[in-house]
């Protein structure tokens, strides 16, 4: 996604040289919830949905995994002083590598759902930032700027929700 830092920078650089036009031009700016605009289009929503079916089965075992774990700590306690120090040993052993495994299928988990997310994200911010960029030359805008970025403007400069209804034309979730 694109960084706020970016969205930064350029904003201040382009209000910069706004300021420099002569004082006769008038400049027209938009103003976006870029992340908002993003997160609401129907394509996200779908990826979104794609990615929880697809990791379900992952985290439902990771779940069980986490119980299995409890149950075994438990049995510890409610046992201890009862069990023979071999049985003792074999139950401490077996929540280990419970733990054990629950963390490789955590990590792996996190890893996987990490770069989906963000191969997801970055073809979506560009295909954001094409849609407006049409947007803004559509309305004849001079600048849009992200809210992040933005200290104080009008709602009606907003284009967060046009901007969200031109990415779902133009980009129709499958």
């Amino acid at each position: 996604m694109i960084s706020r830092r970016l969205y930064t920078a350029f904003g201040s650089f382009a209000f910069a040289a706004l300021l420099a036009a002569p004082a006769a031009a008038q400049v027209k700016v938009g103003v976006i919830d870029t992340q908002k605009a993003l997160l609401d289009t129907a394509d996200m929503k779908k990826a979104q949905a794609g990615m929880e079916a697809k990791f379900k089965p992952r985290q439902d075992k990771l779940e069980l995994l986490n119980k299995e774990i409890a149950e075994v700590q438990r049995q510890l306690q409610t046992m201890q002083g009862k069990l023979s120090p071999q049985g003792e040993a074999e139950l401490v052993a077996q929540g280990q590598r419970k733990q054990k495994e629950a963390e490789r299928l955590r990590q792996d988990l996190q890893e996987e759902v990490d770069r989906e997310r963000q191969d997801i994200l970055g073809l979506a911010s560009q295909n954001m930032r094409t849609v407006i960029q049409k947007l803004a030359e559509e309305k004849g805008l001079d600048l849009v700027v992200d809210v992040g970025t933005t200290i104080f403007s009008k709602p009606t400069l907003d284009i967060t929700a046009d901007a969200t209804a031109a990415y779902d034309k133009a980009h129709p979730a499958k």
